[in-house]
């Protein structure tokens, strides 16, 4: 074999190592996403288990307050629905009713003397809380994930590995822009 073989050959591997390195850091973004998505997952099922307990603590003292806590269990119900479809549009929507629920409920319980006394109610609303801020956290680390993978997988030339091994986009998990008002504490003591 003469020189110019070897160079030929010396470029073939060095473009099919530079086309497997990519292929490989498009395969860790994918999983870097899903392992996003996992962690939240896992909050929100947290957060799950705890709301009936915390709607039981409150039925308890806050009887005629049921448009609050009924809120509170059709937005638990959105969030699993839309949690178990793993489709974010929807979770986004159903979470910032969730964030708003809890919200409404935690500033009509300050009404409530005892209810605010009691020691499960405390450590529900602290659970949940932390959980919130969790779920929070999460949410800044998936969306990263996800813009990542995005971004590389329109770049060139990593578009053309993602294109012909179906590398695809993630939609960002993104809250309405209600969530991002302040609650109106005195409407909810006027209903």
């Amino acid at each position: 074999m003469d020189t110019s073989t070897f160079i030929v050959l010396g470029i073939i591997a060095v473009v099919v190592i530079y086309f497997v390195m990519i292929y490989n850091n498009l395969v860790r973004l994918k999983h870097n996403v899903s392992q996003a998505w996992a962690n939240i997952d896992v909050m929100l099922k947290q957060r799950h288990d705890e709301l009936p307990k915390l709607v039981e603590v409150c039925k308890e003292y806050m009887g005629y307050e049921k448009t609050a806590l009924e809120d509170i269990i059709k937005a638990r119900s959105a969030v699993a629905s839309a949690q178990q479809s793993q489709n974010m549009g929807a979770l986004g929507q159903a979470e910032t009713q969730m964030r708003l629920g809890l919200g409404n409920l935690f500033a009509l319980a300050e009404e409530y003397p005892d209810l605010k006394a009691n020691n499960s109610f405390q450590q529900l609303q602290s659970r949940i809380s932390g959980l919130e801020s969790d779920i929070a956290d999460r949410r800044e680390l998936y969306n990263s994930s996800v813009n990542l993978n995005n971004v590389r997988i329109e770049q060139f030339p990593d578009v053309i590995i993602a294109k012909k091994f179906n590398f695809g986009a993630f939609d960002l998990l993104e809250f309405e822009e209600a969530e991002l008002k302040d609650v109106n504490i005195k409407s909810l003591f006027n209903s």
